[in-house]
């Protein structure tokens, strides 16, 4: 039997159902404050008049009973059968409980127990919303989205914090991950790749807190990091040189600099013919390459036990084979293991770290080192001059554009401190009319000693490229 034909068997279900529009277009979600009225259409206000919230919740329990979970599988968006369904089903139910609800609430309404049956409730529009990037809910009543790299707060909230544990729990029940007294934060991923952390009392103070990552559907290509400014022409092409050399690369930056966006791009400039075994804590890089194995972490059961660790991954990475070694995310002990593959043989490796600045990205990488092993400082030291080779630092600027602001090269030892020196540096010129960073990546004049390199693999670059003010034109200057 169908979803429909199951919510048509039910004893509620059997009257006449009314006329049902064509489904409306996907709806955008409001902010507050707004931007320009140009960019945010109208769209459905979220419920607040009690009369209503009550007999949604009503409507809501009924199809919940009556519904078989095991149809609920399957195609699920927003303009799937079931869903319709699921919708139909909620307006006949809303006409026989209360006949003067309006036409139009009486939609709202059914699209939003369909939001809740189906879906993450209040959060539905907000993912499905394409220019939304990530969805904060920091308590029941407090919900705020990033849009552009602009934080707005949005007209939607959860009914108590008992509802926000629902949706969360909806999230972690079928990737087997648990949050309670006993591990009260977690992290996990949607269906569709979205990166999920959730944090409940007594560790969140205002109730529990959800937060986000929304998974981006269509990878950036290179010439759409072009255009956008986050990097020149130049600069891009001189980075997939240096991949297809194997030259080992660390992308640095802060949260939401677009460290990720950046891997993915750099990786598929890996030839086809090359093994590459990526790690994760969770799984989000999307590589598009053939011969590709993915690894995630595994947190520990219910007894303590079980726990996999992105180092236990990287060890074993070692024994796959593999041509290339992507780390997502290295943060502890598991870059010590990183460091001991680029200098024993797998070059090319790649992998990010949070950092302010490139070199506090080293920093960084030899406290994480320590947590692993007891080295003297200078031998870590010298395990990262000898076995990294290029540092491509982010940033996130004022107006909310992400920005490779360096393109940084380590050469070696100098009296116990690594040297390294910037090939691009962006430089900016202040703001335009819109409020917009004007600036872009400029050369410094020094040539890059991974020139060498790139001439033993056939990739041979124009030293006019590392000239100061040589770049090609437009580089980095938004919309160029």
């Amino acid at each position: 039997m169908s979803l429909l034909e199951h919510l048509r068997s039910s004893p509620r279900a059997n009257t006449p159902p009314m006329p049902r529009p064509a489904p409306a277009p996907e709806p955008t979600v409001v902010a507050t404050p707004p931007p320009a009225p140009e960019a945010v259409p109208r769209v459905r206000s979220a419920v607040r008049n009690e009369a209503h919230l009550e007999l949604k919740m009503r409507v809501h329990e009924e199809l919940i009973h009556e519904l078989d979970p095991n149809q609920l599988v399957g195609d699920l968006s927003f303009a799937s059968p079931a869903r319709r369904a699921v919708e139909q089903a909620a307006e006949e139910r809303i006409t026989l409980a209360d006949p003067g609800v309006g036409r139009q609430d009486r939609l709202r309404l059914s699209s939003e127990i369909a939001d809740e049956v189906l879906g993450l409730g209040p959060l539905e529009p907000l993912l499905r919303d394409p220019t939304i990037t990530e969805v904060m809910v920091n308590s029941w009543d407090r919900v705020y989205f990033e849009r552009n790299g602009i934080i707005y707060r949005a007209d939607t909230f959860f009914r108590d914090d008992s509802h926000v544990l629902n949706i969360i729990d909806k999230i972690l029940r079928p990737v087997s991950r648990r949050l309670d007294d006993s591990s009260p934060m977690v992290d996990a991923r949607l269906p569709d790749g979205s990166r999920v952390n959730a944090v409940i009392p007594p560790l969140a103070v205002h109730g529990p807190s959800l937060t986000i990552r929304k998974f981006s559907r269509e990878l950036l290509a290179a010439d759409d990091l072009v255009r956008l400014g986050t990097l020149g022409r130049s600069t891009l092409d001189f980075l997939s040189a240096c991949v297809r050399a194997r030259a080992n690369i660390l992308v640095a930056g802060g949260t939401g600099t677009g460290k990720t966006t950046l891997l993915n791009l750099l990786s598929a400039f890996i030839p086809a013919h090359e093994r590459i075994v990526t790690i994760e804590d969770p799984a989000e890089l999307q590589i598009k390459h053939e011969d590709w194995v993915s690894l995630e972490t595994r947190p520990p059961n219910i007894e303590g036990k079980g726990q996999v660790l992105q180092r236990d991954l990287v060890k074993n990475a070692l024994r796959m084979r593999p041509d290339r070694i992507i780390v997502g995310e290295c943060r502890g002990g598991e870059a010590f293991d990183m460091l001991q593959a680029m200098n024993t043989g797998h070059d090319g490796s790649l992998t990010t770290i949070h950092a302010n600045s490139p070199r506090d990205a080293l920093s960084r990488i030899e406290n994480m080192v320590l947590m692993a092993v007891e080295l003297p400082i200078t031998a870590i030291r010298e395990q990262i001059s000898s076995g990294i080779n290029l540092l491509v630092h982010l940033s996130r600027l004022q107006d909310g554009s992400r920005r490779v602001t360096h393109v940084t090269e380590i050469v070696g030892m100098q009296g116990g401190v690594i040297s390294m020196h910037d090939i691009f540096e962006f430089q900016g010129r202040g703001v335009d009319g819109h409020g917009q960073i004007v600036g872009h990546l400029q050369p410094t004049g020094l040539r890059p000693h991974v020139l060498d390199r790139l001439a033993q693999y056939g990739e041979h670059l124009p030293i006019e490229w590392f000239l100061p003010l040589a770049g090609a034109p437009g580089d980095g200057v938004r919309g160029a």
